[in-house]
């Protein structure tokens, strides 16, 4: 799930109506609502947040510190000018990235993982394995068994890349739910994620010849196998 700040409405729809076509949940704020969200958010919800796109608002560079306090998720900044006294102060911000508008979600996507890799990469927590089966690569694209794409329907990549994103921790079916469907997503039941869960493993396995992810009744999913 992404958050989208800007204190122009039009600019929150349209990104999220953008991440929508692509399959990925996501909530538009005012500047003064997001800083509100940020201080009750439970630990639980910034669990499932797996970017925050910060277009243009007063005291924007401020934010970055604020959300670092909460959330490791990337933080990127959508620039209306090409500005490098901006740029070098969103960075100095403590941003990970600063893109200049217009930008297609998938480059969203595909910035905010590269930034999801330099911090696993630093914590020792990124695969190594060469001879890593599954590719995975969270910008919309299906991942690869052998080097043969996987074809998943949306949901279910989203549930993929959510568990190997987050290997070796143990979720919740809330916690899947919050991030594939988003934290306020009240039109569908979180039961729903039993059932994709059972059509991606049946994929998975008939693919790679054995279960990756572990399942354990009223206690979650991991996801155990390798990937690369």
């Amino acid at each position: 799930m992404y958050i989208v700040v800007d204190d122009r409405q039009i600019v929150t729809s349209g990104y999220v109506a953008s991440f929508k076509r692509e399959g990925v949940s996501s909530i538009g704020l005012y500047s003064t609502e997001f800083s509100e969200w940020l201080e009750s958010a439970s630990d639980t919800d910034m669990e499932a947040i797996q970017g925050f796109v910060l277009g243009s608002f007063e005291q924007r560079a401020s934010y970055a510190e604020s959300i670092r306090r909460h959330s490791k998720a990337p933080i990127i900044a959508l620039s209306d000018v090409r500005s490098l006294e901006e740029t070098l102060e969103l960075f100095t911000a403590k941003f990970d990235d600063v893109v200049r508008k217009p930008v297609h979600v998938r480059e969203i996507l595909a910035r905010s993982e590269a930034v999801w890799r330099r911090v696993n990469a630093s914590s020792g927590k990124a695969s190594s394995n060469e001879n890593d089966r599954l590719k995975v690569f969270f910008d919309g694209r299906d991942p690869e068994i052998d080097g043969i794409p996987l074809t998943l329907p949306r949901r279910e990549r989203h549930i993929l890349e959510y568990l190997v994103r987050k290997k070796g921790h143990r979720l919740t079916k809330k916690q899947i739910f919050d991030a594939v469907y988003g934290l306020y997503s009240d039109d569908v039941e979180d039961s729903v994620v039993e059932g994709h869960i059972s059509k991606l493993r049946k994929k998975l396995r008939q693919r790679l010849g054995y279960d990756p992810i572990d399942a354990k009744r009223y206690i979650g999913y991991s996801y155990t196998g390798a990937v690369s």
